[in-house]
């Protein structure tokens, strides 16, 4: 074996202490002796290893070349763990109360347990739950899922695929309801669609969101838009479902539901919500009856679409973002 002053080289050191140490504390001696061998420098030792500073000196300050072993990863855990306070009487009762009623928390269980004589905090009462379900000793039934209101299965309507690709107008729909309140005990329902790319908005009022109402708009929808629409996307209301679903499928429309609690992810057509009404509803004069309030929105509809600049379009209007695409679209003549 090759010497050099009277210490083994590196790559054979390590071999040797391979057959004995951890790859952890292998590791640890290799920052030590790359440390070593080069200059005692400790930035070049980071860099090649890609530790941080603050890493390597607190391990070159446990490093022993004698006893190697304190190389090794030390326990967390700390010197003094808590100890259990309570009796097996208490546990006992803990255990026969949670079995009884399986569905109670730890604060209805401390008011059982007050009415039997027993003055427990909540938060021991949890320590006792944690401990009998880590020992094995409490174990509760599984749930059974059910509900009130079945969610009747959607034959068509899908989730969104993550490979589906948005990248001109009509690729995709976004369409939900409003409640409007103009007055007390006064509820109308107001219809947005509203494309993605272009910003083309589609509005419609009715008195109720059914899916007879959503039907409605839908056709509403694909007479108004300046393109073709191949695809919608709607959250999982029940205006959206039963007919409305039937209608998209003959109609060769893909339909796409949101996930439950996930309206960000219908973010576009919420936005226009918001413009609406602020910039029609609570601003502008309208009667009450849905035919007349229909007419007033299809101003303002044209109004959006054509006249209103679009931050988001660059300062264009929808009718200019879409003028724009079938320029592009047309075949260019040689």
């Amino acid at each position: 074996m090759q010497i050099i002053n009277g210490r083994v080289p590196q790559a054979q050191r390590l071999v040797r202490l391979s057959h004995t140490l951890s790859r952890q504390v292998r590791q640890h001696v290799a920052w030590m002796d790359y440390y070593r061998t080069h200059g005692h420098n400790a930035a070049l030792t980071c860099r090649y290893f890609g530790i941080s500073r603050q890493t390597f000196y607190r391990w070159k300050g446990r490093y022993d070349p004698r006893a190697l072993d304190t190389m090794e990863p030390r326990s967390h855990r700390p010197h003094h763990v808590r100890q259990p306070t309570w009796s097996s009487d208490v546990a006992q009762a803990v255990r026969r109360l949670r079995e009884q009623y399986p569905r109670w928390g730890k604060d209805k269980l401390v008011v059982l347990l007050r009415r039997e004589g027993r003055a427990l905090s909540t938060s021991m009462v949890g320590r006792i739950l944690v401990s009998l379900k880590a020992r094995g000793v409490l174990r509760e039934p599984p749930p059974t899922r059910i509900s009130a209101r079945k969610r009747r299965p959607r034959v068509y309507a899908i989730r969104k695929p993550k490979d589906y690709v948005v990248a001109q107008p009509g690729d995709l729909v976004q369409v939900d309801t409003l409640d409007v309140r103009p007055l007390p005990g006064v509820i109308l329902k107001h219809f947005t669609a509203r494309d993605v790319i272009s910003r083309w908005d589609v509005l419609e009022a009715h008195t109720r969101a059914t899916a007879l109402t959503a039907t409605r708009f839908l056709d509403t929808l694909q007479a108004r838009m300046p393109f073709r629409v191949k695809a919608l996307q709607v959250d999982g209301g029940s205006e959206f479902a039963a007919g409305f679903e039937t209608a998209c499928q003959v109609r060769g429309l893909r339909l796409f539901v949101l996930p439950p609690r996930s309206p960000k992810l219908n973010g576009s057509v919420e936005r226009a919500q918001r413009t609406h009404t602020e910039e029609f509803y609570e601003v502008s004069d309208y009667e009450l009856t849905v035919p007349a309030l229909n007419h007033a929105l299809r101003d303002w509809e044209r109004t959006y679409n054509t006249i209103r600049p679009h931050q988001a379009l660059a300062y264009r209007t929808p009718q200019e973002c879409v003028a724009q695409w079938q320029r592009q679209q047309r075949p260019k003549c040689h």
